[in-house]
């Protein structure tokens, strides 16, 4: 078998094989294909496709290429994945109260890069909390307390941690086939019966246009049914960041406050909408609505608060301890109006110039910077009440003006876009 066959069939939209498939995920594991060959064949992939058959096998290629979480008999196993925004913390918030409603939630999870923040920066604001946790290590985690939210050991999909680094510096980063494979094989290695994806949908998104992510979703969906995992997908709002607070300890707050039946409502309700999808599809609920149910009485009673903090402690963390912190400087809206857009990607370069996110893999974090937001779209806003506050080292090295610029005033009324976009 030829590489360079393989890469021409993909660039002229031939139809693989999965022993051509394999052969190119084995090969490239093993060092026997080179990176000039693999990046040609991602670039074709890119540019042409792949089918949905073909994209199956590539997951389960890149699956195989590493270990799988050892699973035993016990309750069903679920989990939720992002494709990430601005303010997301739906996960601190989901895995405790789905472990409240009769399953297990193995979480695997990624560290932040760019404008989007990782759920494990996050969580790793809480004093002494462990993620690089082993598989004996995260299994007493997941029988203590329901659910874990740990990284990946370099033996989960090492197939799809060499390609997308490649992706990464070669311009295929965007790439429908590619972005499923590299989600879902990571996904299956947790050994799961059932996966909520949540699209995110805007100009603060990867998908920024609601083709787009359905063009994802649908993809995401179909290879996880081809692959044997039963799938959901939500497209969800992203034209301003979820919730109020963004930076990771900030978020981690509002997670908490979320969890103790407080914080805002948008993050609440999305973390329900994605819950009652799950638990429906192990036969855990009869429907959404007693999904629902569930879960906002898990929720109410303090139970999932509880589940937080048995999850924490288990991994060597402390939800008494004081989070880190700065002082916030407000920034004042610069005149009447209602706020029509906000621009979250530049609130994100904000937050990565100050400390508070990664340009590269190896940059340190300051858990402690962030934006709390106090205007949301659809609401009015007097000339000097705060738009925002930053929390920062150097509050100074972010002017106000390219703050105040992130938040777009409009003298007309605006109606925000519904938090639930779309279902697949």
């Amino acid at each position: 078998m030829l590489t360079t066959e393989i890469i021409a069939k993909t660039r002229d939209r031939a139809p693989l094989s999965r022993e051509q498939i394999d052969y190119l995920i084995g090969g490239f594991s093993r060092g026997e294909i080179p990176d000039y060959q693999m990046a040609a064949w991602a670039m074709a992939v890119r540019i042409q496709g792949l089918s949905a058959e073909a994209t199956a096998h590539l997951t389960a290629a890149m699956l195989a290429s590493g270990d799988r979480l050892p699973r035993r008999d016990g309750p069903p196993r679920v989990d939720k994945h992002s494709t990430g925004g601005l303010g997301d913390k739906v996960s601190l918030v989901l895995a405790p109260l789905l472990a409240c409603c009769d399953v297990q939630v193995p979480m695997i999870s990624g560290r932040g890069l760019g404008l989007s923040g990782g759920t494990l920066d996050k969580l790793e604001s809480i004093p002494g909390l462990r993620v690089e946790l082993n598989p004996d290590e995260a299994q007493t985690v997941l029988d203590a307390a329901g659910c874990f939210i740990i990284a990946a050991s370099e033996r989960i999909a090492p197939a799809d941690r060499r390609l997308y680094a490649l992706r990464d510096v070669t311009g295929c980063v965007e790439s429908i086939p590619l972005i499923t494979a590299s989600i879902l094989s990571k996904k299956l290695a947790a050994s799961l019966d059932a996966l909520v994806m949540d699209v995110k949908v805007g100009s603060g998104a990867f998908m920024q246009t609601l083709p787009e992510a359905q063009a994802l979703a649908r993809s995401l969906v179909d290879t996880g049914k081809l692959s044997g995992l039963p799938m959901r997908a939500l497209l969800s709002d992203m034209d301003q960041p979820l919730g109020r607070a963004v930076g990771n300890a900030n978020e981690v707050r509002e997670a908490f406050d979320v969890l103790q039946g407080r914080g805002p409502q948008d993050v609440r309700q999305l973390t329900i909408e994605l819950g009652s999808e799950l638990l429906p599809m192990v036969g855990v609920s009869e429907d959404r609505q007693a999904a629902a149910n569930r879960l906002n009485a898990a929720l109410n009673s303090g139970r999932g608060w509880e589940t937080f903090q048995n999850m924490v402690a288990a991994q060597g963390g402390d939800c008494s301890a004081a989070l880190p912190s700065l002082p916030a400087v407000p920034i004042a809206a610069p005149r009447d109006g209602c706020l029509s857009a906000v621009d979250s990607q530049e609130l994100g370069r904000c937050i990565v110039e100050l400390g508070g996110g990664r340009r590269q893999m190896n940059d340190r974090i300051d858990h402690a910077v962030g934006i709390d937001i106090e205007v949301k779209i659809g609401q009015n806003v007097r000339r000097g009440q705060p738009l925002c506050w930053l929390s920062a080292r150097q509050s100074d090295a972010i002017s106000p003006t390219r703050l105040q610029a992130c938040f777009r005033l409009t003298d007309e009324s605006v109606q925000p876009r519904p938090l639930i976009l779309d279902r697949q």
